[in-house]
């Protein structure tokens, strides 16, 4: 396939489902069986398409992210309090990331890992959307730090290629009684440290693809970016409008269905 249309079809995966339950690493994953590129030649370039992700979080929430960063540097209380939920969600991921890295590039080779992981993940979101009691809406800040270090040990899950960080989370949320939008707001901020920091461990890993040693151009890097960060940008603004009103089942449908038909494609390949 062409390099340029891979790197706007990938950027596009990369941005519709970064910050929704469907698994944005399980879709790319399987996007390299499906489109048949080399996933090693194209690995940096899947870290350099989730910062552009990473940067529509910052876009479309940068009025607090300013006013949080401005309330830390003055020891205001909520500032404060919006910092401290985000590291405690982020300390779990962070400290098992580093000490299961090996295992967890094992299974991000394994699309079937990725099928089954869609399979379950999305009868796992079902169960949860039909006991769980979602409370009022509250801001990040006003979250105790027990249910912010909960959605951190959540987040773990995702580890597992396929189960969806943004699903993990809000799940965990959802399962402590956290309102739907307040779920799918701090599962957008906590991605900023998250994707910031395995973008980081891959970027030591593979940064060699970067300096002559890749196969992909940077063209197709700018590309795959912009793509990624206006496709990211609009799905933000319209997810937690319709989570809000609507729930979360439809992805755990579409996640079942293409589940399904992922494991039936593998095993007939």
């Amino acid at each position: 396939m062409d390099p340029t249309l891979t790197a706007i079809l990938l950027g596009i995966v990369e941005g519709l489902t970064e910050f929704i339950p469907v698994s944005s690493t399980g879709h790319l994953i399987l996007a390299t069986e499906l489109f048949g590129y080399d996933a090693n030649q194209w690995a940096m370039f899947n870290v350099v398409i989730q910062l552009g992700a990473i940067l529509a979080v910052v876009v479309q929430y940068w009025g607090t992210f300013w006013r949080a960063g401005i309330g830390v540097l003055r020891l205001e209380a909520r500032g404060l309090a919006f910092l401290r939920n985000i590291l405690l969600a982020f300390l779990p991921s962070a400290v098992l990331g580093l000490a299961l890295k090996d295992y967890i590039d094992i299974m991000l080779g394994s699309p079937s890992v990725v099928a089954w992981a869609l399979i379950v993940g999305g009868i796992a979101i079902l169960g949860i959307e039909k006991v769980a009691k979602s409370g009022p809406y509250q801001e990040v800040a006003d979250l105790p730090a027990r249910q912010a270090l909960g959605v951190g040990f959540a987040q773990c899950c995702a580890m597992i290629p396929g189960v969806s960080r943004s699903g993990a989370t809000i799940m965990g949320a959802l399962a402590m009684g956290i309102n739907r939008k307040t779920a799918a707001e701090f599962s957008f901020f906590l991605a900023v440290p998250t994707m910031i920091g395995a973008s980081t461990l891959e970027f030591i890993d593979k940064g060699d693809q970067l300096t002559g040693g890749g196969h992909v151009g940077w063209s197709e890097l700018g590309i795959g970016f912009v793509v990624s960060f206006f496709v990211a940008l609009a799905v933000i603004r319209m997810f937690v409008a319709y989570v809000s009103r609507s729930g979360f089942a439809p992805f755990a449908w579409y996640r079942i269905v293409i589940g399904i038909f992922a494991v039936a494609w593998l095993a007939l390949r």
